[in-house]
């Protein structure tokens, strides 16, 4: 998350930026593990304000030095050292005083990576009850599209998003996260694969099933790397 504003914003919308660079830059910070987001924010501090639990690494040093003991709790399911810090009882990270981040330079990954406009992307929708500022935001990002094969990649990874959404049971339970963050997530890194097999179903008389995508696609999921 980054509080940088382009300037641009207006009651309605707000420019998300070029879908391809934004698509591009994702897909490789995943890929890469070193996930970061060039967000502009403005003053919204959605997701500072929306009952999120931050996962926090035990190589993040600097950032844990900064945060009381007191607010962290080890994660479930992770190895011994990862930590979660929760939120206070109106849903706000304890960090965030006075509307601003207090420990901005040394934010945990997890807040340096996350950009609701993967939600914009994918079509995956944000729970409205429990996350209104955050689902406002997604309602009001509006992508550029330079080509066609920029919109080609939109329609793509939307579909990718639905698959998954759509085809839970051909997956097992384990496989497809109920986190719309997750499952975002999940989507943009299964989109190359998910691509090659739905072009593979048009181009072949016979297609390419729905349970024959979701094979390839945990098969992919099961290698290493």
């Amino acid at each position: 998350m980054s509080n940088r504003n382009n300037g641009n914003e207006s009651a309605s919308t707000i420019p998300a930026g070029d879908f391809s660079a934004w698509f591009h830059g994702t897909e490789a910070s995943l890929q890469s593990g070193n996930s970061g987001a060039d967000v502009p924010c403005g003053a919204c501090r959605g997701c500072c304000r929306s009952s999120m639990f931050i996962h926090i690494k035990p190589e993040e040093t600097q950032t844990l030095r900064r945060i009381p003991r007191t607010l962290l709790f080890p994660a479930p399911g992770r190895p011994k050292g990862h930590v979660l810090m929760g939120y206070n009882d109106k849903g706000h990270c304890p960090m965030l005083i006075d509307n601003q981040c207090s420990i901005y330079e040394d934010r945990p990954q997890t807040c340096r990576g996350y950009d609701c406009r993967i939600f914009t992307a994918t079509g995956i929708s944000v729970d409205q009850q429990t996350q209104p500022e955050i689902a406002q935001r997604v309602k009001e990002w509006v992508f550029n599209f330079e080509s066609k094969e920029s919109r080609e990649e939109d329609r793509i990874l939307k579909d990718a998003a639905a698959f998954l959404e759509l085809n839970r049971e051909l997956f097992p339970p384990w496989s497809i996260p109920n986190n719309p963050v997750q499952l975002a997530v999940l989507a943009v890194k299964i989109y190359r694969l998910f691509s090659d097999l739905t072009a593979q179903r048009r181009q072949d008389a016979s297609g390419l099933s729905d349970a024959a995508i979701a094979d390839a696609i945990l098969t992919a999921l099961s290698e290493p790397g």
